[in-house]
């Protein structure tokens, strides 16, 4: 039998933004009472008073910030070493036969400097490498018969050292990059390894980026 805190909770947790908001209590329980009160009394066929639904809200915002953020911000507060890296430039390829190729020959001339930047990832059907502006020139002849469908430039890398505990404990990511997307950074790329990940922005976007991260360690 349907219940309004079960209604209520189905909701909720099909909004992930407005989830973590109640998590945060950071929303006032009665004007969204407001809102979602046609649905819930559509889901239930019956009229609901709001004075319920603040209730299950209440109930439910509760419960998230102990379920959901009490583990996450654990883990947050243990981030390691966060390592800022500028001057890069962002190539998308379509992927090819050859591609794999001249990659191992670009990887050649990386490691003939290892101060330089390097990522990379692969897709179904495209490639992107991220490197040192210092090794475009190489790119641009190395891929010179490679379709490049993308090209941005101005860029810098944020690459984040996360507490082994980090694979054990959902809602990591998701809880770093909304607080990203909250700020209005926009994320051209990102790259995880089991222990890191790297984002890469915008130069104006950098200071912020590694700001709101850096905060996180504080929550």
């Amino acid at each position: 039998m349907k219940t309004i805190s079960s209604v209520v909770e189905d909701y909720i947790k099909k909004k992930p933004f407005l989830q973590s908001a109640l998590a945060q209590g950071i929303i006032n329980l009665t004007s969204l009472s407001r809102i979602v009160k046609p649905e819930i009394e559509n889901e239930l066929g019956k009229d609901i008073r709001n004075g319920a639904i603040v209730m299950a809200l209440k109930r439910l915002s509760d419960d998230l910030e102990f379920r959901a953020t009490h583990k996450i911000i654990k883990v947050l507060k243990n981030i390691g070493e966060i390592t800022v890296r500028s001057s890069l430039t962002d190539f998308t390829f379509l992927v090819s036969d050859s591609i794999l190729e001249n990659q191992t020959m670009l990887l050649k001339e990386v490691n003939k400097n290892k101060d330089v930047f390097y990522t990379s990832s692969r897709g179904v059907n495209e490639m992107n490498i991220v490197v040192s502006n210092i090794l475009e020139d190489a790119i641009e002849e190395l891929f010179k018969n490679e379709k490049c469908t993308q090209k941005a430039e101005h860029l810098s890398s944020i690459t984040v050292k996360l507490p082994a505990e980090n694979v054990s404990v959902p809602g990591i990511y998701y809880f770093i990059f909304q607080r990203l997307a909250w700020e209005g950074i926009v994320l051209y790329e990102v790259i995880s390894t089991t222990n890191e990940f790297t984002i890469i922005v915008n130069d104006e976007q950098v200071d912020m980026a590694f700001k709101t991260i850096k905060d996180l360690k504080a929550l």
